[in-house]
């Protein structure tokens, strides 16, 4: 019986690794830049560290969270975003006794059970940044000009950054009252689990993804209208840092994010490369959660990159890696022993090099040296092992060069 991958997941196999590696490598080198730290988190986590940050009447809490009960009887959830489990570990090993901001970024699967379709899946993963200790607009402007420097690194272009304020506890009470004033008119026409949401977190509805939903909602009021003087002079100033570090992005006042924990700043990131499922990154701010996971008060932000989501947009761009320098094609088994020798020298030197250990023809050593990229070629046989010369075959210019049989002659071959 031959298994397959479960449905929502997938293999990730080489040559296309190469291109998971190039952004993993471009964002480490970029965070390094920002003085940001890497943190290790793990994919599992007690339920409640979800429910209490995303929020219980969340599509991730209600419908996606891959929870069970473990042999002790607890239960456990599949992490399904990460700064929940971020801040659960800030809060845990005392981070915030560090000098602020206090900058950490992980990499890694998340695990939502959702319709597998394009560019989503049911184990994806994220790259993902959280900032905290400081409450000033120009972190968020410097959060959001680390993200575009991501993005622009690893080759993205023709990206929509949208911004917004989505308030703080001082100022959403009235928004929230004008939303259900909107929407209670017309509860009716919405789905039972908008109805079921509207008194408990009316802001959820305009999460929703249902179509008759979506144009029912239509006309609602702006959150940004009901902003308190505190969020509109912080989203103000946002503004200007972006204007300052040359940052484009446009104001989008219908920008909801689909966790309970954000406040005041939020921001998306989208291509119009990919249909409906068009955000490729989104963040915000989310000042109180570290309070209430049992931490002091302090401020953070944070963003997450979608893996899945950049990876077409960059596919094309980047060429498959090239073959090994050196192929050892040995002809027999002396000839191999002095080959595997030889191999090993090299390795040390930061080359790729491999070894054929299979006993065949030239002809046919040639043809693998050809279908694995191999950029030079050296055959041993016993000419070889007796006179101590051998030729080193140029794949591509189709050159030859003598060498002898000694790794330092050989290096200096491949390095002219």
């Amino acid at each position: 019986m031959k298994h397959k991958t479960l449905k929502g997941l997938q293999d990730i196999l080489p040559p296309d690794i190469a291109v998971w590696q190039r952004i993993e490598r471009s964002a480490r080198d970029i965070f390094k830049n920002y003085g940001f730290g890497e943190i290790r988190l793990p994919i599992m986590e007690s339920t409640d560290v979800f429910i209490r940050s995303i929020g219980e009447t969340s599509d991730i809490v209600e419908k996606e969270m891959y929870t069970f009960e473990d042999k002790g009887g607890r239960s456990v959830t599949l992490r399904p975003e990460g700064t929940a489990s971020f801040v659960r570990a800030y809060v845990e090993h005392h981070l915030y006794n560090n000098p602020a901001p206090q900058k950490y970024y992980y990499m890694g699967p998340m695990f939502r059970y959702e319709r597998p379709q394009a560019f989503r899946y049911r184990q994806f993963y994220q790259i993902g940044a959280e900032a905290m200790g400081i409450e000033d607009p120009k972190l968020d402007a410097e959060i959001i000009a680390l993200l575009s420097r991501i993005l622009s690194g690893i080759g993205l272009e023709d990206l929509n950054f949208e911004v917004t304020s989505i308030g703080c506890k001082q100022c959403r009470p009235d928004y929230r009252k004008a939303l259900k004033e909107f929407l209670g008119a017309k509860l009716d026409r919405f789905c039972s689990d908008c109805q079921r949401r509207f008194d408990a977190n009316p802001l959820r509805i305009l999460d929703c993804k249902v179509p008759s939903c979506i144009e029912e909602r239509k006309g609602s009021p702006p959150v940004l209208d009901y902003l308190c003087g505190e969020c509109e002079d912080h989203f103000s100033n946002l503004r200007n840092y972006l204007n300052l570090l040359s940052v484009p992005h446009r104001v989008n006042p219908n920008l909801v994010r689909g966790l309970d924990y954000y406040t005041k700043t939020a921001f998306e990131v989208s291509s119009e490369n990919l249909g409906s499922q068009s955000a490729v990154a989104a963040g915000g701010r989310y000042d109180s959660m570290v309070k209430e996971f049992g931490g002091p008060d302090t401020a953070g932000i944070g963003f997450a990159i979608g893996m899945e989501r950049i990876i077409p947009l960059i596919k094309d761009t980047i060429a498959s890696p090239s073959g090994p320098d050196l192929l050892f094609c040995p002809l027999d088994g002396k000839a191999a022993e002095k080959a595997l020798v030889l191999t090993e020298q090299l390795r040390t030197e930061g080359l790729w090099i491999e070894m054929n250990h299979e006993s065949t023809s030239i002809r046919s050593q040639m043809r693998k040296a050809n279908r694995i990229g191999a950029k030079n070629v050296i055959v041993i046989g016993d000419d070889e092992l007796k006179t101590g010369k051998v030729l080193l075959k140029n794949m591509s210019e189709r050159e030859d060069a003598k060498s002898s049989l000694q790794a330092g002659e050989i290096l200096t071959k491949l390095r002219p």
